[in-house]
Order: structure tokens, then sequence, then C-alpha cells
């Protein structure tokens, strides 16, 4: 048996490839840190004469591939000709996070022996440019901890049993934390009333009886759950029909703790398609819990 997956793992320093690769470790996958790119068509070859020992593999290939990271494009073009199935991982986050993440860790940049930390980042991120554009999927790990990346990768490339569906994530977000990139879908339900303005709504989640009551009570909420069912209804069998192993749908509205919530739940409740695995993530509902704890101690927000 020869290779039947191989992830590339890439995106900037700090963003969290060290994590993910433990994760691929975890599942099974043969991993390799920092290959040089002229050496993947060498490990490809080597895999395919190694009598199917190795079925899984994941590579961390990033900026300390120096010049050489020029030719992944044309590596990844020729791996993508072959028969096991490539998938291109990029992990980024903002500079503040990946400045602030270096200075916890006290680790060097890859890139700061020619440039100040700040200048270095910024020149990674305009070097690794052309490798984001060629990826699968571009995650950003700003909002997320060591723990849910890992969780993350581990949901995504878990062997599943052998019936074929479709995984669709379902996923709240609010837009002032930021837009989540690996969505693949998005969704912006900020025209919904807001129950952030109703004062005895404002320290509840979308999945709270009241706000589900509020929110449910206006027609446009109704109407545009129809609609947007039948738009997934239209789509999500084109993907499957595609062979196309996950679909993540992002919802978003201000803060991620109200209106996407409240629909994310809904869309669960209500998509019967078959062949469809539905999974749900609210990223930001907990954002507003500090907040919301301290408001009941001072008396208001």
């Amino acid at each position: 048996m020869s290779l039947q997956e191989l992830v590339v793992v890439t995106g900037m320093s700090g963003s969290g490839k060290g994590t993910v690769l433990k994760a691929f470790e975890d599942l099974g996958f043969f991993c390799i840190d920092n290959l040089p790119v002229p050496l993947i068509p060498k490990f490809i070859e080597g895999i395919h004469v190694s009598g199917g020992v190795v079925e899984r593999a994941a590579l961390v290939i990033d900026i300390r591939a120096g010049e050489k990271l020029h030719d992944l494009e044309d590596a990844l073009s020729v791996l993508r000709d072959f028969e096991f199935r490539l998938f291109v991982l990029y992990l980024e986050a903002r500079d503040e996070v990946l400045v602030r993440r270096f200075s916890e860790t006290r680790r060097p940049h890859p890139l700061t022996a020619e440039k100040p930390l700040r200048e270095a980042i910024r020149l990674e991120r305009r070097r690794m440019r052309s490798i984001r554009e060629c990826a699968d999927v571009v995650i950003d790990t700003s909002e997320y901890s060591i723990h849910e990346v890992k969780a993350l990768v581990m949901e995504r490339f878990r062997r599943h049993p052998r019936v074929e569906k479709l995984i669709v994530y379902l996923l709240s977000f609010g837009y002032k934390h930021g837009v989540p990139l690996e969505a693949d879908l998005l969704f912006d339900v900020r025209f919904l009333p807001n129950p952030f303005f109703v004062a005895n709504l404002r320290l509840l989640s979308g999945r709270q009886r009241e706000v589900v009551k509020y929110i449910r009570s206006f027609p446009e909420t109704k109407e545009f759950l129809g609609r947007l069912l039948d738009l997934l209804g239209f789509l999500i069998p084109l993907y499957v029909r595609e062979g196309k192993a996950y679909l993540t749908i992002g919802i978003g509205c201000t803060g991620g703790r109200h209106r996407s919530v409240f629909v994310v739940e809904e869309l669960a409740r209500l998509m019967k398609i078959p062949s469809v695995a539905i999974k749900v993530r609210h990223r930001d509902e907990a954002q507003g819990q500090s907040r919301a704890a301290r408001a009941r101690v001072d008396g208001g927000i």
C-alpha cells in the first residue's frame, strides 16, 4: 500500500506549527519538521519503494527553508499530480499576537538576524504570501489556545468510519474578534435584531431560551433561516458529489455571543441532508463571560 495522504504544514513562525505537528503525530502520521524543499521528491520516492509502511505523512516546511522556499510552489504543483491526496495547511496569526508569543517564549524569530522582531514578521509575511495562496485551508490561530488548535486538527484529520460523509462544521463567531480564515462559506447575520441592546438579554447567550424567543419573534429571522437552509440544501450535495471531506460554514455577528450562536444552533437542528455529519462550534460565545461577571458586580456594563 502506497502513501494515501500527505499534509504540508506551513505558515508564519509562531503560529502554532509545532503544536499542529504534534497533533498529527498523535493521529499516527509520519512527521518531519523542516524538511528541505529539494528533498521532498526523494521523500515521496522513498515512501513508494518502502513497501507501503507509511500511509499518512505530515511535513512542516516554512521560512527556515531559506532561498529554497521559492521552489515550494513548484514542488506542490508536482505533488498534486501524484495519486495520494495532498493537503496544504497554512497557519497564521496577527502581528501583535506573534510578537507576544515570541516575547513570552523568548525564542528568536528565524529572520531576527536580518531584522528586529516586528520587521522580521512583516518580511516573513511578504515572503510567505505566494505560499499562502497555494493553501487548501488557512487557519488564523490568533484567538485559539494551544489545546484548541490541536483539537481542531485532531477532529479534521482523524480517520472516521468507512461511511463516506461530508463533515460540516457550523462555526459561530464575532466580527470584532476577527473573521475565521478556515471558513469555506461566510454569512453575516448582523442585520438581525441584536439582543445585546435588550437589558435583560445582554448577559445571556444565543442558546438560552429568552434570547431564542426574542430573535425568533422577528419575521426576517424565519425568512432568512428558510432561505439559508434552501441555499445550503442546494450547495452541500454538490460538495458531497465533488468528494469534499470537510466544509466549514461561518456565521458571524458583532460579538459572537447572541445572533450567530442562535443561527448556528437553528441550522444544526433543522439541516437534514443525507451523507452529511454536522458539528457545532461557538468560537466567541465565552468572550463576554468575564465582562458579564464584572457587570453583575458593578451593576451594569
